[in-house]
């Protein structure tokens, strides 16, 4: 099992920079709620890392380009968090649902669930 964790934002220090602008002057309006819940203005929230460092799966990140080039037929709205099991790629956290775990606590605890 593999669990895709997949940005609404591009790679780069210079889309970060832009990212981490936008997240702290305008965050109702910043287009990544994965990003938001997981990172604060420069880097990994803690949590969250450590979180991930125990997991017995397998975990992947894309930025929205090379997730679209990698998974050109899958679509879904981003941000997403989506599980791929025997071949299989299915949605386990969509992106209209980040609003039910604006935490990484809650997060954590909706993906716990879902994956159980």
């Amino acid at each position: 099992m593999k669990l895709i964790f997949v940005y609404n934002a591009n790679a780069g220090i210079a889309a970060g920079i832009m990212d981490s602008i936008h997240k702290t002057l305008s965050p109702a309006t910043y287009p990544c709620s994965l990003c938001a819940i997981t990172y604060g203005a420069v880097r990994m929230n803690p949590t969250w890392r450590a979180w991930l460092k125990v997991q017995a799966f397998e975990t992947i990140f894309h930025h929205s380009p090379d997730f679209r080039a990698a998974y050109p037929d899958v679509e879904v709205a981003l941000p997403v968090i989506l599980v791929a099991r025997d071949g299989q790629v299915e949605t386990l956290v969509a992106a209209d649902e980040f609003g039910e775990a604006p935490t990484v606590a809650a997060l954590i605890a909706l993906i716990e669930s879902r994956l159980s």
